[in-house]
């Protein structure tokens, strides 16, 4: 049975490698921290992490079981701010970046517009615009980016995100998803995504919740949730199996903190109950194209609507009822939307 995400509860046990902190109605998980380790010294075999002389062995061994690491403090206050007000550019068409998609809640996407952050809730596809772009190029994100991918870096699908407050009919929800049902790329090892909280983020304001340990699982059948009519926003799908008894870990963050997290990773976010909108920014990083490959049996959009946004996200596969489906070239579509970051130029 599909979960609701607006209930999300709490992690009954705690997770390997961490400390757990427990206060009223949430928990936050903290990787312990430990020494680096000297050069050469691998007591062990790890799969989802390269070997570095950033992340302690605690580290490694915490993504290794959990599928995610949170950082805390790594982007600067300066920098978010710089981000949060080009942001606010972009809503009053100060700016208007070339393939920048703005998209805006279901709530009010009939209303009438009026320039300002209130009215988007997403920009996605930032690749062209050099300010924002800037947050997939800082080095102190980037030294860690590459514990998981390797040097040639690029940044494959971004987005800064401004959830609304919630119209009571949970469209600031985001179901409990896996990320690599988007991505019509492989191997999903080679792919980490970034996300920055860009001011205190609890479970008021809608955190993400993780099911720690699923990023070994295979990529699971996705479906728009149960709740679709009272409002769910496009693309917004949901793990179609999803166990209502799971654990999940609600992650409260701070201005700065930034989480990695395997695209398999199952995770989601509840709804924003406060007045306020609450920013983060992500970026999905891959290997440089040499070291993946394209997915052609990638199932993502069932929905007619779905089609409509394909013209805008640039997807590289489009099923319409009656199982009909249009391919279209992969690296074409993507090449609008690929930016080197670190390392070997891919074309």
């Amino acid at each position: 049975m599909y979960q609701n995400p607006c209930k999300f509860k709490s992690v009954r046990r705690p997770l390997k490698g961490t400390q757990v902190i427990t206060e009223p109605h949430f928990q936050i998980a903290h990787p312990t921290s430990g020494a680096v380790p000297p050069a050469g010294f691998h007591p062990q075999q790890f799969q989802y992490t390269r070997d570095n002389s950033v992340l302690t062995l605690e580290q490694r061994q915490f993504y290794e079981d959990n599928g995610f690491l949170v950082i805390k403090k790594l982007v600067s206050d300066a920098d978010i701010e710089c981000f949060r007000n080009e942001f606010e550019r972009i809503c009053r068409k100060e700016v208007e970046p070339m393939r920048l998609v703005v998209m805006r809640d279901v709530t009010i996407a009939k209303s009438e517009y009026v320039p300002s952050e209130k009215m988007i809730t997403k920009v996605q596809d930032f690749q062209e615009d050099e300010e924002l772009f800037r947050y997939c190029t800082l080095p102190e994100v980037l030294k860690y980016v590459e514990c998981f991918t390797g040097p040639n870096i690029m940044a494959m699908h971004t987005m800064l995100i401004n959830k609304p407050p919630d119209s009571g009919k949970k469209t600031s929800c985001h179901p409990l998803h896996q990320d690599l049902h988007y991505f019509p790329f492989r191997p999903s090892n080679n792919i980490v995504c970034a996300w920055t909280a860009m001011e205190h983020i609890d479970r008021n304001n809608g955190c993400l919740a993780v099911l720690p340990g699923t990023h070994k699982s295979s990529l699971k059948p996705h479906h728009y949730p149960q709740w679709e009519e009272e409002g769910v926003n496009g693309i917004f799908h949901g793990i179609e199996d999803d166990d209502e008894n799971n654990d999940q870990v609600h992650l409260v963050v701070e201005k700065g903190d930034t989480v990695f997290f395997h695209p398999l990773l199952i995770h989601g976010s509840g709804r924003n109950k406060t007045q306020g909108f609450q920013k983060v920014c992500m970026n999905s990083t891959a290997f440089s194209k040499d070291e993946w490959v394209r997915n052609k049996n990638v199932k993502i959009y069932k929905h007619l609507k779905d089609l409509w946004l394909l013209s805008k996200l640039a997807f590289s596969l489009v099923y319409l009822p009656g199982n009909t489906f249009v391919y279209v070239m992969l690296f074409k579509l993507l090449s609008v939307r690929i930016r080197v970051t670190s390392g070997f130029q891919p074309y």
